[in-house]
């Protein structure tokens, strides 16, 4: 049994057919306000061999966009089989874990990482979706909580003029909804280091090393999902992608320029929060020094009037002090200069 989030046929930039398999093979379409069906099916893939045959043949912007969640290898089997899908691309797409990168020959394979920002905990959380693009269909597969089809969903109903240019156009609007959200989280994260900044330099003193270690660690996770894809910029940049249609090339180099902005914001946080761990570990090493600093100040405070209790507290027979009636306030005042000199020196030397 394949679970399908959705399967979408559409037909000169409208939707002609949304097929549910796990009622009938009959077509039923539920059309939205902005007139683009969206089901959820789950079956045999078996039963959607006639539509996506039929599909492929289809002249125009005509695709079909089939988008998978969380599939096993035996269903993916069954879906390269119906699609003919490359099996190195088929592989890769069932590894959650897979570095992204954009490779192309008479079809596009892409592996993306979306992310989503968790504002409570300021943590990053990352989740993999695999692309196959040809003329006449989009398959995306996805893994874990991230739903890739209702964000495409909702940006196609948005711009019709996208479904209008077939699977470019879809390809476009996942592309960038993506990448847009690279931007946003790496926007999240600079409010994060500014306010880390303001309290590593602030007066008040603060250990700031574990809270900036961990921002890193996060920044670190969305570098993962961006660096990897400056190359696939480049080619798409200097028009190296056949597939891409010609009227959409300027907006597939304006995601493959943000997706540069990203990667270089990015760089520049690691770079930034790498200056402020040693900012902070400077400043702690500073601190803990004072300290250091201000026992030893009063341990030389006290050492002096401990040094003469303990002369005079040795009992030789031959101490005149001890038989004059000055001898005792004699003792303490000595005790008081020599420990109030020091506090003024120790003072002056910026160690108290």
């Amino acid at each position: 049994m394949l679970v399908i989030a959705g399967i979408w046929l559409i037909e000169d930039g409208h939707t002609a057919v949304a097929v549910r398999t796990d009622a009938h093979p009959a077509p039923v379409a539920e059309e939205s306000a902005h007139g683009l069906a969206r089901i959820t099916s789950r079956g045999e893939l078996n039963r959607l061999r006639s539509r996506v045959r039929a599909a492929h043949g289809r002249a125009g912007a005509s695709f079909l966009w089939v988008d998978v969640v969380d599939p096993t290898a035996g269903e993916m089997a069954m879906l390269a089989d119906v699609l003919h899908l490359p099996p190195l691309h088929v592989e890769d797409a069932l590894v959650p874990h897979q570095r992204p990168k954009l490779e192309r020959s008479d079809r596009v394979f892409l592996v993306i990482k979306a992310v989503t920002y968790i504002e409570a905990t300021s943590d990053i959380e990352t989740h993999q979706v695999a692309a196959f693009i040809s003329g006449e269909y989009l398959v995306t597969v996805s893994h874990g909580r991230y739903d890739v089809a209702d964000a495409m969903h909702n940006r196609l109903a948005r711009e019709p003029a996208l479904r209008r240019m077939g699977t470019a156009g879809a390809f476009y609007a996942l592309l960038d909804t993506l990448v847009d959200q690279y931007l946003e989280v790496a926007e999240e994260i600079a409010v994060d280091i500014e306010e880390i900044e303001e309290s590593v330099f602030s007066p008040s003193r603060s250990d700031d090393s574990a809270a900036i270690y961990r921002l890193k660690r996060e920044n670190l996770e969305l570098r993962r999902a961006v660096a990897p894809l400056a190359g696939a910029a480049g080619l798409i940049v200097r028009g190296m992608i056949p597939q891409l249609s010609e009227p959409l090339k300027p907006y597939y180099a304006d995601v493959a320029d943000h997706l540069l902005r990203a990667a270089e914001i990015t760089d520049s946080h690691d770079q930034l929060l790498m200056t402020m761990l040693m900012a902070a570990t400077a400043r702690r090493d500073l601190q803990q020094n004072a300290d250091v600093r201000r026992i030893s100040a009063w341990v030389a405070i006290v050492a002096v009037p401990t040094l003469i209790a303990g002369i005079y507290g040795m009992n030789f027979e031959f101490m005149p002090e001890l038989d004059e009636w000055w001898g005792y306030p004699w003792a303490l005042g000595l005790m008081a200069a020599i420990a109030f000199s020091l506090h003024r020196a120790f003072k002056r030397a910026g160690w108290l």
